[in-house]
C-alpha cells in the first residue's frame, strides 16, 4: 500500500480557534469547510485535519474523566522561544519540565480544545540519530 498522505485528526466544538490555533504553529494557513478544516504548512503541506464535533469534551490530562485522546510530539532547538510561541497562540501549559538545563526534557501543553501536546528537546541526541541513519544506509 502506497500512502499519499497521513493527516491526524483533532475532533473540536470550535473549529475557528482550534484550526487557527495550529494554522499558526505550523505558520500556515486552513482550508475551510462547515464541518472540516485542513491545517497546510508553509510549505503547502496537510499538517492536520480538524473535523467539527458540537459534543466534544475537552480531555482532562493526565489523570481527568475525560482521558488524553491524542497528543502530538514536536521538537525544537529552543524550548523558550517555542514555550512563548504557543503561550502566546492560546496554549496552555500542563506540565512544566523541573529542568529546562537538562540535555533533554519535554514540557506538556494543550491547545484551545484541549489536546495534550510536548514540546521537547535533545531527544534522541543528534549523535545517536546520526550513527542510526548511517548505519541503516549501509
Amino acid at each position: 500500500m502506497k500512502f499519499t498522505r497521513s493527516v491526524i485528526v483533532f475532533d473540536a466544538a470550535d473549529l475557528d480557534t482550534e484550526s487557527a490555533f495550529w494554522a499558526s504553529v505550523f505558520n500556515g494557513f486552513v482550508l475551510k469547510d462547515s464541518e472540516w478544516h485542513t491545517v497546510i504548512d508553509e510549505s503547502g503541506e496537510w499538517r492536520l485535519g480538524i473535523q467539527l464535533n458540537p459534543t466534544h469534551v475537552k480531555p482532562e490530562w493526565p489523570n481527568g474523566v475525560q482521558q488524553q485522546q491524542i497528543h502530538l510530539d514536536f521538537h525544537v532547538e529552543n524550548l523558550n522561544e517555542a514555550h512563548q510561541f504557543v503561550m502566546g497562540l492560546g496554549a496552555t501549559l500542563l506540565q512544566e519540565c523541573k529542568d529546562l538545563d537538562s540535555a533533554e526534557g519535554f514540557q506538556v501543553y494543550a491547545d484551545p480544545a484541549g489536546h495534550p501536546f510536548c514540546i521537547g528537546w535533545g531527544q534522541p541526541p543528534s549523535e545517536q540519530l546520526a550513527s542510526f541513519l548511517k548505519n541503516r544506509s549501509q
